[in-house]
């Protein structure tokens, strides 16, 4: 138990990141198929909407819980979520755009039932990449 403890706290940052990455990213992919299989609503809005969902789940445990700013000083707050916004939004055009591109190029087969997301899956790993770059070298940047 105590090499356990001790990997944990050698790889904290990392681990916390996978670990509230998949939360965002079971978010997404819920919400997601909640509403291509359950409400019929459109491939690409679903994946905007679940979009927004991961992003906001994904503020609060990286804000707190991965790279663990606590400052709860308000200009320091709108900096950082205005900073992680836009490294989401980067991301999400991404995810947006080469949504229909890798559906195009094949990867549009369907995974439990749903449509599109084999593409889906393939996205989000590069998603997740790129999400930690910016978060730990932009937005949660530590002072020096």
């Amino acid at each position: 138990m105590e090499r356990i403890k001790e990997l944990y706290q050698k790889h904290k940052e990392i681990i916390n990141y996978l670990v509230f990455g998949a939360a965002a990213t079971f978010l997404n992919w819920i919400v997601y198929s909640v509403l291509v299989k359950g409400f019929l609503v459109n491939e690409n809005v679903s994946n905007i909407v679940a979009w927004a969902f991961a992003v906001a789940l994904a503020f609060i445990t990286n804000k707190w819980w991965v790279f663990e700013s606590k400052n709860r000083d308000k200009q320091v707050i709108l900096k950082e979520g205005f900073s992680f916004l836009g490294s989401r939004l980067a991301t999400g055009i991404v995810e947006i755009g080469l949504f229909p591109i890798l559906k195009a190029a094949g990867l549009n087969q369907s995974f439990l039932g749903v449509e599109g997301f084999v593409a889906k899956i393939t996205i989000t790993i590069i998603v997740i990449i790129l999400n930690y770059i910016f978060s730990k070298f932009i937005v949660f940047k530590k002072e020096k």
